[in-house]
C-alpha cells in the first residue's frame, strides 16, 4: 500500500538541510530502486522553486511500504530527523487515483 510522509520542518531546520542532504537521498535512493517511491519532494514556504531565505516547510514523500507501522520506522530513520531538519514527521496512509 501507499503512504504519505510529511515531514515538518524544525525552527531553522532549512539552514541544516544542506549537511544532511546526503545521508537523507541516501536512505531515500532505495525506494527509487526498487521501484517503491511516486514521489518525493521539499515543500517551500514560499510560492518559488528556489524560496533562499524564507527555506522550507518540511517535505513529503509518497511511496509502497508493507504496513503503516514499516513506513513509520523507515521514516523515523530518516536523517533530516535526527539530524534536526525535521521536528516530526506524519505517515499515514495514501490512495492514488491519478494518473
Amino acid at each position: 500500500m501507499l503512504y504519505a510522509i510529511l515531514g515538518h520542518e524544525a525552527e531553522g531546520g532549512s539552514a541544516l538541510r544542506p549537511s544532511h542532504r546526503e545521508a537523507h537521498l541516501k536512505h531515500v535512493r532505495p525506494l527509487l530502486d526498487q521501484g517503491r517511491l511516486v514521489l518525493a519532494g521539499p515543500r517551500p514556504a514560499i510560492d518559488a522553486e528556489e524560496p533562499g531565505a524564507a527555506g522550507y516547510l518540511g517535505s513529503l514523500i509518497v511511496a509502497e511500504f508493507e504496513s503503516l507501522a514499516v513506513a513509520t520506522e523507515w521514516a523515523n530513520a530518516d536523517p533530516y530527523l535526527a539530524g534536526g531538519v525535521f521536528e516530526s514527521v506524519e505517515v499515514f496512509p495514501f490512495k492514488q487515483v491519478l494518473p
